[in-house]
């Protein structure tokens, strides 16, 4: 049985204040639920403090970048060691607003994937299509051009700890959502390539998160279906009560 994990991407939002209160807020709320995985990830500054604040719970930090060298002259960049450091367990590589306003590829995402596994991290790899490809029925094309790009080169014993996010880029942010029959169907296909890149086992234990205007409202019926676990959330990650909410529906959930 796979188990459910929930990630906040808090993107360019809170100042450090801001961060330290809404991760208060959420250790109050989420002390006691263990059911499930719950990761807050804020903007690099406020990594450490949010980590403290989180800290001895079952609350986990995760990073929303990574560059994918050790050290040198790359100014603005942070390594995975500088993460790590600051108590991170986790780093989102590859969401589509890196792919869209940073240039990220394939290429680069396999690059922060190898430097993330190099020190202990799991990543949280985003793949999913825009809206044009969506109405060109290339969604699928896509999805599997981001996986297999992504993973190329690593064995399954390397990426046991993976976590796959399909994020439908038409869904971010604009108040729509890919029906539950929609994400499920992608979901389903994502889990068809593991099978296909490795075996059927890893594929049947790796977890995929769905991605695209998750809100209280829709949680449950996304959660529910046989290839989704879990959510990365983006606008309702931003206040402890919305997110809260998503938790404890996710919490509720037996398949």
């Amino acid at each position: 049985m796979r188990r459910f994990i929930i990630a906040g991407n808090w993107k360019m939002y809170k100042t450090i204040t801001e961060a330290i209160e809404l991760a208060n807020g959420l250790k109050r709320e989420l002390m006691d639920c263990t059911s499930l995985d719950i990761v807050l990830c804020p903007n690099y500054i406020a990594l450490e403090e949010v980590q403290e604040v989180v800290y001895g719970t079952s609350i986990k930090v995760g990073a929303q970048n990574v560059f994918w060298q050790k050290e040198g002259a790359f100014t603005g960049e942070v390594s995975a060691a500088m993460i790590k450091d600051a108590g991170c367990d986790y780093v989102i590589i590859g969401h589509s607003e890196r792919r869209q306003y940073f240039a990220e590829t394939n290429e680069t995402v396999n690059k922060k994937i190898a430097h993330v596994l190099e020190h202990g991290l799991i990543p949280i790899v985003c793949v999913g299509e825009n809206l044009k490809e969506r109405e060109s029925d290339k969604t699928f094309q896509v999805v599997e051009d981001h996986v297999k790009g992504a993973l190329k080169g690593f064995t399954k014993e390397q990426l046991k700890d993976l976590i796959i996010a399909y994020e439908p880029v038409w869904a971010i942010g604009t108040g729509k959502t890919a029906t539950p029959e929609q994400a499920q169907e992608v979901h389903k296909f994502i889990r068809e390539i593991m099978t296909k890149l490795f075996d059927e086992e890893f594929s049947g234990n790796i977890r995929i998160q769905y991605g695209g205007s998750v809100k209280p409202e829709n949680v449950k019926d996304l959660m529910s279906r046989a290839d989704i676990d879990g959510a990365l959330v983006g606008g309702a990650s931003l206040k402890v009560d919305s997110f809260v909410e998503i938790i404890k529906t996710t919490e509720g959930i037996t398949k």
